[in-house]
């Protein structure tokens, strides 16, 4: 589905959820299109997937080299417009998950995250903000996966209580928060 009516379809949760669909909704008014691409270079669409286990009590982190820290897989849409593929090809590009099962058909979480300046293949990125719809996939502990070395260092099934432990970027944490909390409750 198109990300836009993906977005405007979407259910809020909470308050953060209200705001940041609205202001989602402002950007993609003025700049339509353009916010699916990194040269809108202060706000663009990201997708991020959390992938579960069986048991629904952990969660895949990948060790993310550029930030030192675990966190959700995910990346830039670069494009394209269909946000659920952006997670799904995330997904086999920083873990080399082909099979899995999609738990909800839409996006569980939406929201606007603070991107800090940073250096990437050797270029200064500007502080800017992500766009981005988060997608819930449930995958057997037992599933080989491997690293993307130019991305990642480590994969690892955490559980959900020592998530936030691990991802040590406490703008994260009432992120991970709502969507354990919601997986929780809902699967």
């Amino acid at each position: 589905m198109r990300y836009i009516d993906e977005i405007s379809n979407y259910i809020p949760k909470n308050e953060q959820e209200i705001k940041d669909k609205e202001v989602i909704l402002e950007l993609y008014k003025t700049n339509g299109d353009n916010i699916l691409y990194r040269d809108s270079k202060v706000a663009h669409m990201s997708a991020s997937i959390i992938v579960i286990n069986e048991h629904h009590d952990k969660v895949l982190f990948g060790y993310h080299n550029l930030y030192k820290h675990y966190g959700w897989l995910g990346g830039h849409a670069d494009g394209m417009d269909d946000m659920k593929m952006v997670a799904f090809k995330e997904l086999k590009e920083e873990s080399g998950i082909e099979y899995f099962k999609l738990l909800e058909d839409g996006p569980i979480s939406l929201e606007i995250l603070p991107v800090a300046p940073h250096i990437k293949n050797g270029e200064f990125v500007s502080a800017h903000v992500h766009l981005n719809l988060t997608y819930l996939v449930e995958v057997n502990e037992d599933t080989k996966i491997r690293i993307k070395p130019d991305e990642n260092s480590d994969l690892k099934w955490i559980k959900f209580e020592d998530a936030n432990s691990f991802a040590k970027e406490e703008v994260m944490f009432p992120v991970y928060d709502k969507i354990f909390e919601y997986i929780k409750k809902t699967h």
